[in-house]
Parts: structure tokens; sequence; C-alpha cells
């Protein structure tokens, strides 16, 4: 209500004469104040999500002056630290949450920084039409790039941290940003990104920060090791280089055609808008790192790793850096691949089957699936995944347990069994999955010449296929086909009359059945 009196609705003031108007709602840093004053202290979520409400109010407002709009955003930008802050540290707590908080706590903190960094660049966007505000100067121009890149940036890092692929827009974004500053001579143009903080900062510094992020695999690292990452590349990013020479440089990217940075052993185009990027003399000095943290067990003044204090931990994660930015490529020789990745898993038959019929609508409202968890797995083989995840109340973890497995950088559904569980003193749960099929496929099973008003069972076909098999494995319902009639399987439209061989296994609600195909 309050938004709509601000645009002159429902008030019961006169109307303003038009060269009495304010020149926008927004623009009175007052009103701003007083929305960041009532935030909820307590709710990271609702408070960044009423900030983002109003990021998209002021980005969508033309009237607002190029003064008045940076004052705008930076006291939203000032008044989100903390709960983003907060809501990020939820988002690391643990490698094991409910799905439908999980995609919340993602998808607030995504929304935010996308519209900030909108922001930002509308700001740049108007440099040129204020020649007399004191907001058009080169710092000011650098200012505001610099902090759109740090937004981009961000969004790239909660891309990475559901290890999937950024969207073209975030590189693109940025590849525009760096043009520009180049355009306008400010790359190098030394600013102070905030108000009270430590050192200085250059649009080149901030563009680095995301390339070397981007170029240090952290699709093999934990969302914790992820933060150790972001912590070591921003403070080694004033070392780093960008050139248009490829000596000394282990990656490329072209502006022209922006994505993540790409190793030198395959060559770029020859364009004017390739640059080489690379660690540069912060390569020598990470290495330095190990060795001062190795002999002295202790962190330099200056490094902060978020209260990180497992010198092993750190050790493992800068000597992980080290062959990136050394332009080698990681180890992947052992027969289970260490790895990271989030998943999406749904306990028991009965859960899996409602995530199949739900997926055809291709939702990513889990609300639905209220037993629906996110994982993070340590590692994977050709035949499953390993996870640690922490006991909870209710547990239903268990050896013999089936489960469905969606993925972020995968759209459709797998079936696991858990073969594996061991826990320690800390109530963790080391977790073995074997994976049953790599593509869930559900039908429709009835007995064989049963009437047409029969409802139809639904199952789930684990065999990737049914056309020219002799044999396929169906997941049923607990004790469906203990008659070991024939029964017949409705998939895609076709009938298959199917007879039971054998109950390979069982547990609570299913049965993994061995059917052989009737010609």
């Amino acid at each position: 209500m309050a938004l709509i009196n601000w645009f002159g609705r429902g008030s019961n003031k006169p109307e303003q004469k038009p060269e009495q108007r304010p020149e926008h709602p927004l623009a009175e840093s007052k009103k701003v104040r007083e929305v960041i004053a009532r935030l909820p202290a307590n709710d990271s979520i609702r408070a960044i999500g009423e900030i983002a409400s109003w990021l998209e109010v002021l980005n969508s407002a033309d009237g607002v002056k190029l003064s008045s709009r940076f004052e705008e955003l930076d006291l939203l930008d000032g008044a989100s630290r903390a709960p983003e802050r907060n809501l990020f540290a939820d988002y690391l707590a643990t490698p094991r949450q409910k799905k439908a908080h999980e995609h919340q706590l993602w998808t607030s903190a995504f929304n935010f920084w996308r519209l900030l960094g909108e922001g930002y660049q509308k700001c740049l966007g108007l440099v040129d039409s204020e020649p007399e505000s004191g907001f058009t100067s080169r710092a000011s121009a650098a200012l505001y790039t610099a902090r759109a890149l740090r937004c981009l940036r961000q969004q790239l890092r909660w891309h990475l941290m559901r290890y999937e692929l950024p969207e073209a827009r975030v590189w693109t974004a940025m590849a525009g940003l760096f043009e520009t500053a180049e355009s306008r001579d400010v790359l190098d143009e030394s600013i102070a990104l905030y108000p009270g903080s430590n050192g200085t900062s250059t649009v080149k510094q901030e563009f680095l920060k995301a390339a070397m992020l981007a170029a240090s695999s952290t699709d093999s690292l934990q969302p914790a090791g992820q933060d150790l990452a972001v912590r070591i590349v921003s403070y080694f990013s004033g070392m780093f280089s960008i050139s248009k020479e490829p000596q000394g440089h282990t990656h490329w990217i072209d502006l022209a055609a922006p994505r993540a940075p790409v190793r030198v052993l395959r060559s770029p185009p020859e364009a004017p808008t390739v640059r080489y990027v690379g660690a540069g003399p912060a390569l020598h000095e990470l290495e330095q790192l190990r060795a001062h943290i190795a002999y002295t067990r202790s962190l330099p003044e200056g490094l902060n790793l978020g209260g990180q204090d497992d010198h092993e931990v750190v050790l493992g994660l800068l000597r992980h850096l080290e062959q990136d930015w050394a332009g080698k490529t990681q180890a992947r020789q052992h027969e289970r691949t260490r790895a990271a990745a989030r998943v999406t898993v749904v306990p028991g038959f009965k859960e899996i089957v409602a995530s199949l019929e739900f997926a055809v609508n291709d939702s990513l409202d889990f609300t639905h699936q209220k037993s629906a968890e996110s994982w993070i797995i340590q590692d994977v083989s050709a035949g499953g995944y390993g996870a640690v995840i922490p006991s909870v109340a209710g547990d239903w973890v268990e050896v013999g347990s089936v489960i469905g497995v969606e993925g972020e950088s995968f759209r459709e559904w797998r079936v696991g069994m858990i073969r594996r569980v061991a826990r320690n003193e800390q109530q963790q749960q080391h977790v073995g999955v074997q994976l049953l099929a790599q593509v869930a496929t559900l039908l429709r099973l009835r007995p064989a010449e049963a009437a047409p008003a029969h409802k139809p069972t639904a199952a789930i076909m684990l065999s990737p296929r049914m056309e020219g098999e002799k044999e396929v494995e169906i997941l049923t319902p607990r004790g469906h086909c203990a008659k070991r009639d024939g029964v017949e399987a409705v998939l895609n439209e076709k009938t298959y009359t199917l007879v039971p061989v054998d109950v390979v296994e069982h547990d609570g609600d299913y049965d993994r059945v061995r059917f052989t195909i009737v010609r």
C-alpha cells in the first residue's frame, strides 16, 4: 500500500502541478531509509527479497536522476550485506537440506545480485546523459563498472555453487563492461569499491576475479572449498594478468563470443577481441603462501578465509589452485573420482513416481515435494555416487533404501539404491549409492486381459529400453507381481506383454522385478 501511495494513487492530497512533482518517488533517500529500517533482522530470505523488490522498482523507473539513482542503489547495496552474508552461510551450512529450502535460498540470492547488477549498469548508461552531474567523472564511471562486475561475479559464483553452466548473459555482460571500460580508458582507474573498504580495486581487477575463479576447476570442489577459492582469488587479484599477447598466460577469452576462459591448449580465433588471462606473479606468491602455511601452521595477516582453521584443508585447496593457475589438468585417474555436485534426492518408490509424474510439467517448483532434499556428492564412479550427509531427526537413510536422483546439470531423474551407510561421531553418514537406472522411465502396468476400466499401476522401468530386448527390470509397488501372472506394460503409447521371472530384491515399498518380454 505504501508503494501505491508513493505513486500518488490512493492519496487524499491535492494533485501537485507538474513543476512541483518530485523527479520520482524513489528519488527521496528518506523513503528508502525507512524501507531499510523495517527490514526483518532474523529472516535473511525475506530481507533480501524486500531489497530485491525495491531494486526492481528502481531499475524500472526512468525518471530518476543519476545522482539519486546511485544514492538509492548504494543504500540498498549496503543494507544487503548482513542478510546476504547470513543467507550464504545458511546455504553452506550443510550438504543436505530440504530441496525447497535450498531452491529458495539460491533463487533469493541470485535474483538479488542480478537486480543490483542491472542497477549499476543502468547508472553507467546514464553517465553521458547528465554531464553537469558530479556523478559522471572517470572515477564514477569506473565505480559503476566495477560494482556491476562484482554483481555479475556473484551470479557466476552462485551458478558454480550449483555446478551448472552460467547463463550466457553473465559472460556477455562482463565482456561488454570490460570493453566499455577499455574504450573509456578506466580499466586501471584506482577506486575504493566501497567506503571504508580495505585497499582499492580496478575494473580490470574485478573482471579478472571472475575470469580466474572460472579457470579454477571449481566443479571438483565442495561448496566450502569454492568459498575458499573465491577468497584466495580475491586476495591475489591485484597480481593477475590480462593481455592481447599469449606469452605467460594460461587461458583466453573472446570478448566478442564471451564464455568461461579456455586453456591455451586450444587455439583462440584470430580476432582483435581475444584477451589472454593468467595468474601472473600470483602463481609464485601462491606457492609461497602454501609453504608459509605448511611451515608455520598459520595464515598471513590480511588473508581472510572465513574462519577456516583446518590447515590441511587450506593446503589441499592451494595445491588444487596451483595446478589450475599453472595451466595443468587436474588429475582424474582414480577408480572413484573425486568430484562435487549438488543433486536433488527423493526417498522411496512413491516419491520417485510422484517426481516423474511432476517432471512432465518441467517445473522448478519443489514445494510439492516436501520430502525432497538437496545433497552434495563427493565422488562419482561409473556405477554410482558417494556422499557425506548429516543425520537428521527421523532419518530415513538406510541400506536398501531406493532413491530418485536429479542433478543440477542433468534434468532427467535417475534411480539409485543406498548400498552403504557408515556413521561417524559427528553424526555424519557416509553413503554409497548404486545407480540402478541412468534414466528412470515411468510406465503403467495392468493385469493381462484386464477390463478397459481397470486402473493401471505406476511403475518405473530401470532398463534403458523395452524395444528389441528379451528382458527388462522394473521397479513395482511391493507385492504387485506376487502371483507371477502376465502383465501388460504401457510405454509411449505402446503395449507390451510381460511375464515376471524373478524378484531381484525388495524393501519396504518396492519390488525390483525382472520380466521376460513376450513376443
